[in-house]
């Protein structure tokens, strides 16, 4: 099914040969898949291993216990992170750069799930306890913090909900709208201003008639 993915999903792919014999995600998922049996069974050093050779062959690293279903699609993969209680649903394709991760600050189910037939574009990263809904998409570079619905189109840092079924209505993007870097920036801003009160520093605003003088000085 991995295979059939493949072909499905990259309009460059010739054959199925071709696919088994050279791209990266489809060996992946298969020494995943193995690694996963062994880890279930088990033997968790073997299973580390088989993912860590597949890692050094493709550049993609899959923890042996996260769970992806058939029929997956790692399109390029180079950089491709997949946590240890991810799940992946069928049909789903991720692009290279993307990260299933956690916070850093959780333990037993850490990591997020991703529903069937979604869409994890390059560079996305997706972390946390979190659920991207059935025929989700995730935009190239965004950080997903937040539970995004069934065919919803999220992106930016933080991610944000654009589209809903390809359609714009009944999407609430105030909540997501305020950029965190620029009220920290208004913030110091009126620090300084309050601080150059309270010290009496007063600036003097030239024309641009006195600019030019001084620059032709």
């Amino acid at each position: 099914m991995d295979i059939a993915a493949a072909k499905r999903n990259d309009p460059a792919a010739r054959n199925k040969f071709v696919i088994w014999l050279t791209y990266p995600g489809v060996k992946a998922l298969s020494k995943h898949r193995l690694a996963n049996f062994f880890w279930r069974i088990r033997f968790k050093l073997l299973a580390e291993c088989i993912s860590q050779r597949a890692k050094r062959r493709t550049g993609i690293e899959i923890h042996p216990a996260a769970k992806i279903a058939p029929g997956v699609f790692i399109d390029h993969g180079q950089g491709v992170v997949i946590g240890e209680t991810a799940e992946v649903g069928t049909g789903t394709v991720l692009y290279q750069g993307c990260t299933l991760g956690g916070t850093g600050k959780e333990t037993g189910k850490r990591h997020p799930t991703v529903g069937e037939n979604c869409v994890i574009s390059a560079g996305a990263k997706i972390l946390g306890n979190i659920t991207v809904g059935n025929f989700a998409k995730v935009g190239a570079g965004a950080v997903v913090l937040r539970n995004v619905p069934e065919h919803a189109t999220v992106v930016g840092v933080p991610a944000r909900v654009v589209r809903i079924g390809g359609s714009k209505d009944g999407v609430d993007l105030v909540q997501e709208k305020d950029d965190p870097m620029l009220k920290e920036l208004c913030a110091l801003r009126e620090r300084v201003f309050a601080l150059e009160e309270k010290l009496g520093i007063k600036y003097e605003v030239k024309d641009d008639a006195d600019i030019q003088h001084a620059d032709e000085d």
